[in-house]
């Protein structure tokens, strides 16, 4: 057996073993998540992503540890525009608290699912077709720009969203309280409860922002646009957004209260997914950014737009108690 292959072998063993213990101790069926609850549970999925990373450190060296300590945090700073989208559709389907933690676990899984998809299909794609990164880059540029101008007033809603549209068209959708089930039984005939709608679209919304996220990790993580993807990149791009996607559940717990402290945050997010376009493009022209100059930039963007989220908010307390 390989370095690699032991990599891959203990993340096998460490996801399963942390799954079962979190679905076993940490979120028991038909329990209310606290804050003290899901800030427990995002400090042990965050704190296992990081023991992987020194794992991978150990055993690959620094420059793969970097590669996926990258794509870690900005899967993970991406996943929290996720998360405010995630509680808009639970708001408007008025899910429970007793049935918000196993639908949102299933809908992240079934995310997981389509994301491991894609992700081999994106590799494959780019392998052949290595252009197909520039095409990338564009549309990261502006999906970045479009974000960073974005209005509040242009939020999500639910209703609107063609996977809704779509179900209701399709399927027969019962207005009945779920009560952790996702399937009943109404005059003989079977319906579909709003629990399931709320997972199809949690996953739907999951593989719509894999788009930009998926890309973006690929570039983070390849040395040259020309170049073949090595065994420890793909290992680096399953690892880092299995790590981050599993750690959305309690991240939605936690920030659920706090949606309006981060307003900026966006405007960071967006000027990282403008890098990584701008280095992708830059690639025709055998430009190269170092990994280390991509980790600061993420790490500077996110610290700073969540900085001054929290300073601006203290502001404008401060105006409005004055």
């Amino acid at each position: 057996m390989n370095t690699t292959q032991l990599v891959y072998l203990i993340f096998g063993i460490v996801l399963v073993l942390a799954l079962v213990f979190d679905l076993g101790l940490l979120s028991k069926k038909g329990q209310t998540i606290t804050i003290k609850r899901a800030l427990i549970q995002t400090f042990f999925w965050v704190g296992l992503s990081l023991l992987f990373w020194v794992f991978v450190w150990i055993e690959k060296g620094d420059r793969t540890a970097t590669k996926y300590i990258s794509a870690y945090l900005m899967e993970w700073s991406l996943s929290i525009d996720n998360i405010f989208v995630f509680i808009l559709i639970f708001t408007f389907f008025k899910v429970n608290e007793h049935d918000a933690g196993r639908a949102l676990l299933v809908g992240i899984l079934l995310a997981i699912v389509f994301r491991i998809i894609f992700i081999a299909l994106g590799i494959e794609l780019i392998n052949r077709f290595h252009w197909l990164l520039y095409i990338f880059g564009a549309f990261l540029l502006y999906t970045g720009a479009k974000l960073f101008f974005q209005k509040e007033d242009d939020e999500y809603n639910p209703a609107d969203s063609k996977i809704y549209k779509w179900m209701v068209k399709r399927f027969r959708i019962s207005d009945v309280e779920p009560m952790g089930r996702y399937v009943v039984k109404q005059d003989g005939k079977k319906f579909f409860t709003t629990l399931s709608v709320v997972v199809l679209m949690l996953a739907a919304t999951d593989i719509v922002f894999a788009l930009d996220s998926i890309p973006t990790v690929v570039t983070l993580v390849r040395e040259k646009a020309s170049a073949a993807f090595t065994a420890d990149d793909v290992l680096v791009i399953y690892s880092s957004n299995i790590f981050a996607v599993l750690g959305l559940r309690s991240l939605f717990f936690l920030l659920r209260g706090a949606v309006d402290k981060f307003s900026f945050l966006q405007q960071g997010i967006a000027f990282v997914l403008i890098f990584i376009g701008a280095k992708m493009l830059i690639e025709f022209w055998h430009i190269h950014i170092s990994i280390y100059i991509s980790l600061s930039v993420i790490v500077l963007c996110i610290v700073t737009s969540i900085l001054y989220s929290i300073w601006r908010n203290n502001k404008d307390a401060k105006a409005t108690e004055g």
